[in-house]
């Protein structure tokens, strides 16, 4: 009997591949956050605080990121993880529009069933996007992953706008009963690309390391979660890792809830002309994302610096950005405010797709190899930051309008208040060392661990 054929490296095209992923996880979350918001607030005329609190919560629950990782760990294979957690963010999805559907006529019922929807979302966002990224952290070659990194993002943001584009056109003219149909299409859509892109991948490429299952001590014991996480924990790298993760996203996210009111507040622009500033903020961002991955690739990689340099850069340049942001402020109508907020986007793209990259190298840095219970754990702490980060803003922005009733003053408080986290992220990767080239050996097609580790 012929021997199967050895497992390949992981290549472009397989990158591609768990970049489509990528698109199904945006797709299911941006109909969750975004049209089912909208619809919730304006159609049923409800509060809205009530879509930001699931939102929240669906945050919160993927504090479980640690755990989803360390499951996809012990098992020794990804796709289960990825494709099981998708399973549950699309039956998330579905009955987060269900529940929509039901406030018009049984708000109770809606919210129950609401509240359990958004639980599963986040647990199948943490679930399926841990064990994603430690499968490219295991799989893609050093010297790919700043590409891989900035082809993953892209894809994902391309796969929101396609989503909204195209959900938004199906939805007219609006119906609850055409809300339904389109939120089970794009679910279900989703669901199918996700199997149909993971089909075979993990078994025909190798994986990079020493052979040994992650979840897997020398003497073949499993070891508990909470002693992971305590031995990860312990980890200089990991821990500084963390504390930056945290601090930079909050510092991303504080923006987000108020850049548009910024616009209108102090410049005077209409709504179209704010949410094209925000365009041109995701154009900048798109553009230092591709800036980093092709610097940091192929030939250009190290002559133009490291991840690690990358990052650190990235975030004080988005400090000097958001720092002439607050200087803008007082200048009014005559600041380049379009020039401003794109070089705040690029620097944003840089450091966060830089950060990504840098991530998968230490993701299997450490005594001992944890690559999805460190992703877990990153995860985690972007998510608390994200769930934190937007509301942050806008109470900052709130209070000091409140206390001084001038709106250059309050915006430009938050906008220093988020400077500052900026250069508090960038002494923290600082600190971070770049993990030390090992030994790598690829995994024979014998050595593919099997579904009972």
């Amino acid at each position: 009997m012929a021997d199967a054929p050895a497992p390949r490296e992981m290549g472009w095209i397989g990158i591609v591949r768990c970049g489509l992923v990528q698109v199904a996880l945006g797709a299911v979350v941006v109909l969750t956050t975004s049209t089912l918001n909208r619809v919730m607030v304006v159609e049923l005329a409800l509060p809205a605080m009530l879509p930001g609190a699931l939102v929240g919560f669906h945050y919160a629950v993927q504090l479980s990121r640690p755990r989803w990782g360390y499951g996809s760990d012990m098992g020794g294979r990804r796709t289960p993880w990825i494709l099981g957690g998708m399973a549950v963010l699309a039956t998330g999805g579905l009955l987060a529009a269900l529940a929509t559907y039901l406030m018009g006529d049984a708000l109770t019922l809606g919210l129950v069933l609401a509240v359990l929807a958004f639980l599963l979302i986040g647990a199948g966002v943490g679930a399926s996007g841990t064990s994603l990224l430690a499968f490219l952290a295991t799989r893609v070659a050093p010297e790919r992953r700043a590409a891989a990194a900035t082809i993953c993002w892209l894809m994902m943001i391309a796969g929101i706008a396609v989503t909204a584009g195209v959900a938004g056109a199906l939805l007219d003219p609006f119906s609850m009963e055409r809300l339904l149909a389109v939120s089970a299409g794009v679910t279900l859509a989703a669901l199918a690309l996700t199997g149909a892109t993971l089909f075979r991948l993990e078994r025909t490429t190798r994986a990079l390391g020493d052979g040994r299952p992650a979840s897997r001590e020398p003497g073949g014991a499993k070891p508990a979660f909470r002693t992971v996480i305590a031995e990860i924990w312990a980890e200089g790298d990991a821990r500084r890792f963390t504390l930056f993760v945290f601090a930079s996203m909050l510092a991303y996210s504080m923006q987000d809830l108020i850049l548009e009111p910024f616009a209108g507040h102090v410049f005077a622009m209409t709504p179209g002309q704010s949410t094209q500033l925000a365009g041109t903020q995701h154009g900048g961002v798109f553009v230092g994302m591709v800036l980093v991955g092709i610097a940091c690739s192929g030939w250009a990689r190290g002559r133009f610096g490291t991840l690690r340099d990358w990052t650190i850069g990235g975030c004080l340049a988005s400090a000097a950005a958001i720092a002439a942001l607050a200087l803008g402020t007082f200048a009014g109508p005559g600041w380049a405010l379009q020039a401003n907020v794109f070089l705040l986007g690029l620097a944003n793209g840089a450091f966060a797709v830089a950060a990504i990259g840098q991530m998968m190298n230490l993701a299997g840095a450490g005594k001992a190899r944890r690559e999805g219970v460190r992703m877990g754990l990153w995860g985690a702490a972007q998510a608390i930051a994200f769930g934190l980060g937007g509301f942050l803003g806008t109470v900052v922005v709130d209070a000091m309008r409140a206390l001084f009733a001038a709106d250059a003053l309050a915006y430009a408080v938050a906008f220093s208040g988020e400077g500052l986290l900026f250069l508090i992220s960038a002494a923290l990767a600082a600190r971070v060392r770049a993990p030390s080239a090992r030994p790598v050996r690829h995994a024979r097609a014998t050595d593919t661990p099997s579904p009972a580790h």
